[in-house]
């Protein structure tokens, strides 16, 4: 095996498959997380996480990709041979593992995807105290250089979740806190498709007091990106809230960290709404979130400061380390990240500064049910801004850095994508190019840090103007990256 100095590695197997770490974790092709990349890579990090009181176990769980239970193993037999005790706890969604592992201040590795195409995979990696920051990947980068040890012998795993102890531990995260009357009176669907955490969320809502209707369970693994939903999977969305006379569709994706919540009216609520007002109902004073998140944050006037950070998880964490009192960050893709105790009722919700899907979506659902609105109606109640985004998929990095940088520096090339971006009063290069538009429009393009692509977000004053414009702009890049599926899909979604 050779190690890459970008910070990608390559199996001599398969030379032209690569992993690297994107805004949250390590991913790359499912075929490219052999046993020794594992090894190079799990090693590294107990080398640099391990400390004296960490425990003697690293926790492991996994999606339902098919790949996921191979890299599994994998990771089991690098921990082994490190002299620690691997323990699998089956599929279970993102935050449950955290939950689990950090309350016994174990490491824990968590084998996801998350929301990127079925043919990859990756590896999120948790420290006894919290999530890998960036700082810390430099060093596992310089620790691969160090001479590989001999293969370990295969490893049996070791069961530890008896009687389902990781899943009931995070689901009582939430029973122990809320009322069991919570959600009473609302009617719900929860799309089970193949999420590690999809039936857990099932039965969380109905122990809430909501009358749920689950559907839609896949035997094979379905990518759902909650800020790129598939026309296909709303157009289902939409006949089951009339079949079924629902007040909204919940669920999260492939890994449990990003919610979805689909209203009364068959409109998604963008994850960064969800995040408002997640954090209006915990009483939070500081918000900490990424560029893309849209600005009706801040005119909300409801938070004392809203922070500005790159997009991925690790850099909200960081930055929320830093700030005092009740804070919180969440993403436009919804991942809700809570950065202090919450005292309900005499119930403490504690600390979880990861993503967690679970939590907007209980948030929100009772904000509706306490102001008696459905909705539609409690979304109407915030500054009027509307957001959306979309995606290219199999895009080079080479291809989109590129016209990321034309972008910046060139007004023919933003003319050639909409006339409205020729001029912007503010090009903010924080991650990828954000530009702010003389009418007050915004419009951002960065390239994916977990997978090849690239995404487009734009938030106007009006949902029908924020997708015609995505639409246009999605042309316009598609006909710029030769993709003429992406054309003819974007054409029949703006039928």
């Amino acid at each position: 095996m050779t190690f890459a100095t970008s910070g990608a590695v390559r199996s001599s197997a398969s030379p032209g498959d690569s992993v690297r770490f994107g805004t949250s974790g390590l991913r790359g092709p499912a075929q490219a997380f052999t046993a020794a990349m594992c090894d190079a890579y799990v090693g590294a990090f107990i080398d640099l996480a391990h400390e004296g009181d960490c425990g003697d176990c690293l926790y492991i769980a996994a999606d339902k990709r098919e790949s996921s239970p191979r890299i599994a193993a994998f990771v089991a037999e690098a921990a082994a041979g490190k002299s620690l005790k691997p323990v699998y706890l089956g599929v279970l969604p993102t935050p449950a593992l955290a939950v689990y592992a950090l309350s016994r201040r174990c490491l824990s590795i968590m084998v996801t995807g998350s929301h990127i195409p079925a043919e990859y995979n990756g590896l999120k990696f948790y420290r006894h105290d919290g999530e890998l920051t960036k700082e810390d990947e430099p060093d596992i980068l310089a620790r691969l250089d160090q001479p590989l040890r001999g293969r370990s012998p295969p490893v049996s795993f070791v069961s530890g979740a008896r009687d389902g102890d990781a899943a009931g531990a995070y689901v009582n995260r939430y029973r122990t806190v809320f009322p069991r009357d919570l959600l009473k009176g609302l009617r719900l669907g929860v799309d089970l498709h193949s999420g590690a955490g999809t039936i857990l969320l099932a039965e969380l809502l109905d122990s809430l007091g909501a009358s749920v209707v689950a559907f839609g369970e896949a035997r094979d693994f379905l990518a759902i990106d909650t800020e790129a939903l598939d026309s296909d999977r709303l157009a289902l969305y939409r006949s089951m809230l009339g079949a079924h006379s629902l007040d909204a569709i919940a669920t999260t994706d492939g890994d449990g960290d990003r919610p979805l919540l689909i209203d009364e009216a068959g409109e998604q609520i963008p994850g960064d709404v969800l995040g408002i007002l997640t954090a209006r109902f915990l009483g939070i004073e500081r918000v900490v979130t990424p560029v893309t998140s849209t600005s009706a944050i801040e005119a909300t006037g409801w938070f004392q400061s809203v922070t500005r950070t790159r997009v991925g998880s690790p850099f909200v964490i960081a930055t929320m380390a830093g700030e005092q009192g009740r804070v919180a960050g969440f993403e436009a893709n919804g991942g809700f990240l809570l950065g202090c105790d919450i005292e309900r009722e005499g119930q403490i919700l504690t600390r979880l500064p990861t993503r967690d899907a679970v939590l907007p979506l209980i948030a929100t659902l009772a904000e509706a049910v306490a102001a008696r609105l459905n909705l539609s109606a409690l979304v109407a109640c915030l500054p009027k801004r509307s957001k959306l985004a979309d995606r290219l998929t199999d895009i080079a990095p080479a291809k989109a850095l590129g016209l990321l940088s034309e972008i910046a520096k060139s007004p023919a090339v933003r003319r050639s994508l909409d006339e409205r971006l020729v001029d912007p009063v503010e090009i903010d290069l924080t991650d990828g190019v954000r530009l702010v538009c003389q009418d007050g429009s915004t419009v951002h393009f960065r390239r994916s840090g977990n997978a090849p692509e690239f995404r487009c977000y734009v938030e106007t004053d009006e949902r029908r103007e924020t997708r015609a414009l995505l639409q246009s702009l999605m042309h316009a890049l598609a006909a710029h990256f030769e993709k003429p599926d992406a054309v003819e899909r974007i054409a029949e979604a703006a039928q």
